[in-house]
């Protein structure tokens, strides 16, 4: 059976003209078959996804047919917790934990009927890599197996593209969705914060998680989000408001919309290559075709979104695993260490400041979400290969996608050509907060007209894929003597005994870490708050 979208799944299953057994079957021996040169599962659920699919095909046989999802095959993250199945975060560190229950996106995914057909490859904990020193191997690109998928939801991307699920869950805390989205040529939605709930995913970064769908098409990720946005009074960051119908919103019609395009995101800040660049003129020309009125508009530079996020996400990523990293360091992989264990350079100050200057950027925002209905730039892309990956990079390299996880309103990632090589280009359309309906209308408009979702990967069953590099060698640090032993009173202060190479991966982060808090210090008035200041609820 060739690989269905999950609008066409779903209106098949709800006339009978499709069994979801069968369809789950298929999809099981195309795992079977094509997986091993992938690595997108790490842990495939058969027979819970036969016994679902099952009990779906006996309750819409029966009349009690639940919607869009009821019989839709699915995968998760490895970081979503299951009831009863390890979510391991692709960590040595975790490799035994077993949850009690399920997220509450999975228990949304499960009430609408949905067939759980396993745990996808992540970067550790959904941050670092992609990493070859971990329990499983790093996913890989089903364009092309040599290339990265992208994180940290690689998983979900390769599986997704590769038709091995029909739709996926992912996180974004600085672009984990759309980073594979982008590569792997697929459709990643990173909703609004608060839209669906982080219960029971595992955390990243408090102030910046996303969890979010990943399919073939913008139409698959609007019936995923129907399913699984809600409010979770149990989350403290869940917002409690109206879900709208967003497939209902898929009109094709974007005429007379306003959007901003941030050029200079990609052509200054964070530049793209040529190829990258072509296809954005010609998505730029499309949405024009269908009606939009585009305007050219500047946000900061790149790199104020990232130090804020950076030394925000990194501190509270340090938090939930300081116990580990100071008893284990050793069953964690070397890139997660390269950026986890530098929070231990990032002074409160640091993070105060971030997190106020956070608010400040929330402000600036403002006056474009009253101007525009959407804001579209490029996404990253070509993937590179799986070698060129060094840990150096999260530190040094710009992103396309973490001002938009900073303004914390909704973000698309989608497919608008390849390179001449085959791999994926990607655009972002970023929303105002709650109106995620009116980007994927944006997204779904320039979908229906464009002919990139006719084109999959090829994939041969038996195929044997490159060999994996090694372990790259620690970045050597640029920095004297006298700021090695400093960083080393501070790490024993921290309670942390790491060897020579943890270490330098420590080392080689400093300069940028100081960068990093160099760029948020200025003079402050007193009156200025935090992103993270407390309100009550309602009472």
């Amino acid at each position: 059976m060739p690989p269905l979208t999950i609008a066409e799944a779903a209106r098949r299953i709800a006339t009978r003209d499709l069994s979801p057994v069968e369809l789950t079957e298929a999809l099981l021996a195309r795992i079977e078959a094509l997986d091993p040169q992938l690595n997108a599962y790490i842990r495939p659920t058969p027979e819970l996804a036969l016994r679902q699919a099952r009990a779906a095909e006996a309750e819409i046989a029966a009349g009690r047919y639940r919607g869009p999802m009821h019989g839709i095959p699915f995968a998760l993250k490895d970081i979503f917790s299951t009831a009863g199945i390890p979510t391991t975060g692709h960590s040595r560190s975790a490799i035994d934990h077993v949850p009690a229950e399920d997220a509450h996106t999975v228990a949304r995914l499960h009430e609408g009927g949905g067939v759980l057909l396993g745990k996808l490859a992540t970067h550790e904990f959904a941050h670092g890599g992609p990493s070859f020193d971990l329990p499983w191997p790093p996913a890989r690109n089903p364009w092309n197996t040599a290339h990265v998928t992208g994180g940290s939801s690689s998983g979900s991307g390769a599986a997704v593209a590769a038709g091995l699920a029909l739709g996926a869950m992912g996180s974004d805390t600085g672009g984990s969705i759309r980073n594979p989205a982008a590569l792997c040529g697929i459709a990643g939605l990173k909703p609004t914060y608060g839209l669906l709930s982080r219960r029971g995913v595992w955390t990243n970064s408090f102030s910046y998680d996303h969890a979010g769908p990943m399919a073939w098409t913008v139409e698959d990720c609007a019936l995923m989000l129907g399913a699984l946005a809600g409010h979770d009074p149990l989350d403290p960051a869940s917002a409690d408001r109206p879900v709208p119908d967003y497939r209902a919103a898929l009109t094709g019609d974007i005429r007379g919309l306003r959007i901003g395009v941030l050029r200079d995101l990609y052509e200054r800040d964070v530049p793209i290559p040529a190829p990258a660049r072509e296809a954005m003129e010609a998505a730029l020309e499309v949405l024009r075709g269908l009606g939009a009125v585009l305007e050219d508009v500047t946000i900061r530079p790149a790199a104020d979104y990232y130090a804020v996020k950076v030394l925000t996400a990194e501190s509270e990523l340090y938090a939930v695993h300081e116990q580990g990293l100071r008893e284990r360091p050793g069953e964690f992989g070397e890139d997660f260490l390269g950026r986890s264990l530098a929070a231990i350079l990032i002074r409160a100050e640091d993070y105060m400041q971030a997190q106020r200057e956070r608010r400040v950027i929330l402000a600036e925002f403002a006056p474009l979400y009253a101007r525009y209905d959407a804001l579209v730039t490029a996404g990253p892309g070509p993937a590179p290969r799986l070698e060129s990956w060094r840990t150096i990079h999260f530190w040094q390299k710009g992103s396309l996608t973490t001002p938009f996880n900073v303004g914390g309103g909704p973000a698309l990632a989608q497919c608008i050509g390849f390179t001449p090589e085959g791999l994926p280009l990607a655009m972002q359309v970023v929303g105002r907060p709650f109106d995620d309906a009116k980007v994927l209308r944006i997204g779904h408009a320039y979908e229906r007209a464009t002919p990139w979702r006719d084109r999959r990967p090829a994939l041969t069953p038996g195929a044997t894929p490159p060999p994996l590099p090694p372990v790259p060698d620690p970045t050597p640090a640029g920095i004297g003597q006298a700021e090695r032993d400093r960083i080393a009173l501070i790490a024993r202060r921290a309670g942390l005994s790491l060897n020579e190479r943890q270490f330098e991966l420590l080392c080689a982060a400093a300069p940028y870490v100081e960068q990093m808090a160099g760029r948020l210090r200025r003079p402050r008035s007193f009156t200025e708050e935090p992103a993270s200041i407390f309100r009550f609820g309602a009472i």
